[in-house]
């Protein structure tokens, strides 16, 4: 953290109730309270600008995934999860949800605010995820977009610009050319406090929408193993995968089979979709 965005911290926990009410906000699930520099109007546009720069330069690279049968997949089950993701934040159902696989190495996946999303093949190749664990993958990108992570991000890197200085946050900052931001903050890791957030909603999501709880276990198993290799995946690098976090996805396990039952119960588990359930 640098000093400026350091002492705006500091500013916001000591004088947040009256100066610099634009600038902090408590978020109204975790009830923590955020840096928010970028308005989730702003963040919501410039995402919606950069994630279709993105899919056209994808397209024009021919790296969409031409695999009409994976792309079917992820988009089948994703639309499980974003149905959920409307009883942690109602306002989401107004969200213009996509969807992309994109053809790359990486072992990547994000979700930009606004619910703008992207697989990247590399996961699904190298992880061989089950339906159980790509939910979990998705359902744990989902949810830093439900929990303003992402805009979160975005006001970092505007508060770590050397042009901004403090007293211009409380007056109103120009915020011309976020789209760029946008793209930056995607590569900026969230606090480890943002990724236990994102796991403890995004297991639930995916339990409601009748994913199995175990496999959060599972798939961060499979992430350990895979960096225990030549090189940490992108993914990887941004998402630390060990000894505590795995132990709180198993404590995490047992209040979350109730939802996962009475998903199955009501049938909202379906049939496979590719026929490789967890």
């Amino acid at each position: 953290m640098t000093k400026n965005l350091r002492s705006f911290v500091v500013l916001c926990a000591v004088v947040a109730p009256a100066a610099v009410l634009t600038g902090c906000e408590t978020n109204p699930v975790t009830g923590r309270t955020q840096v928010m520099i970028v308005s989730e109007e702003q963040a919501q546009s410039a995402s919606t600008q950069a994630y279709a720069k993105t899919v056209s330069d994808a397209q024009s690279k021919r790296k969409l995934d031409s695999s009409g049968a994976r792309t079917a997949r992820v988009r089948a089950i994703t639309e499980r999860l974003v149905a959920q993701a409307q009883r942690v934040v109602p306002e989401s159902a107004t969200w213009k949800w996509e969807v992309h696989v994109i053809d790359d190495p990486s072992v990547n996946a994000w979700c930009m605010p606004g619910g703008k999303m992207a697989v990247y093949t590399g996961l699904i190749n190298k992880l061989s995820p089950t339906d159980d664990e790509l939910a979990q993958v998705m359902g744990h990108e989902i949810s830093h977009a439900l929990l303003q992570h992402g805009r979160e991000r975005m006001s970092r890197a505007v508060a770590t610009n050397a042009a901004l200085q403090i007293g211009s946050i409380a007056s109103g900052v120009n915020l011309t050319g976020l789209e760029s931001v946008a793209m930056i903050a995607l590569e900026l890791p969230n606090s480890r406090t943002a990724e236990t957030e994102a796991d403890r909603v995004g297991i639930e999501i995916a339990a409601r929408a009748g994913f199995n709880p175990n496999a959060a276990v599972s798939l961060w198993q499979k992430m350990a193993q895979l960096g225990g290799g030549s090189g940490t995946p992108q993914w990887l690098s941004t998402h630390p995968s060990d000894e505590t976090r795995i132990a709180n996805l198993k404590a995490l396990v047992p209040t979350m089979m109730p939802h996962y039952q009475a998903a199955v119960r009501r049938g909202d588990n379906g049939r496979s979709v590719s026929g490789r359930a967890g």
